[in-house]
């Protein structure tokens, strides 16, 4: 285990701390958790990088523990009603279409690649920058309510193109028989 790997398994295993501290109503806490994480992801892949210590391992922990991240802050501050229970639907049933369709063509045994393009880094971002301001607002009392609502329409606009550019790559390269 290398010191990216590490890094990338502290930011997973802050996740409850994340959620337990939002559930308890303390956002301050939250809000530096979430930063120290976000920190911690753009850490271990530099270090990675720098020290040619970039692993198998790492390649698919680093996604993983952004996924589980976004995916628990989004699910609880829907929860909490920080932010719209249609909003959390859409981001977590992108995800999981994503993750069926890799299971489903690992289980068919379809060689498929999937591989992020811009738009999903970019609906990555925007997620982050969304829970972020949510966090921020919550903890400092910050007036950026129409901030947030703007980054709502964001998030959920790039997570339905993501999600669609998902879709279509997975078609294309599976090639499946049709059903006469």
């Amino acid at each position: 285990m290398n010191i990216p790997n590490t890094i990338t398994l502290a930011r997973i295993f802050s996740v409850p701390l994340i959620v337990w501290l939002i559930l308890t109503e303390q956002m301050l806490g939250a809000f530096v958790v979430f930063v120290l994480g976000g920190v911690s992801d753009a850490l271990d892949g530099l270090i990675a990088k720098q020290f040619d210590s970039v692993t198998m391992l790492g390649k698919y922990l680093d996604p993983l523990a952004d996924k589980i991240l976004l995916v628990s802050i989004f699910v609880t501050l829907g929860i909490k009603e920080e932010i719209p229970s249609w909003l959390v639907i859409l981001v977590v049933s992108r995800d999981i279409l994503i993750i069926g369709g890799i299971l489903f063509s690992y289980l068919m045994e379809i060689k498929v690649v999937i591989k992020p393009v811009m738009i999903s880094k970019a609906n990555t971002f925007f997620q982050i920058v969304l829970a972020a301001l949510v966090l921020a607002n919550a903890a400092f009392t910050m007036e950026i309510a129409l901030m947030i609502v703007i980054f709502v329409y964001i998030v959920a606009m790039t997570t339905v193109l993501s999600g669609y550019s998902y879709l279509t790559t997975w078609v294309k390269q599976s090639n499946l028989p049709k059903i006469d």
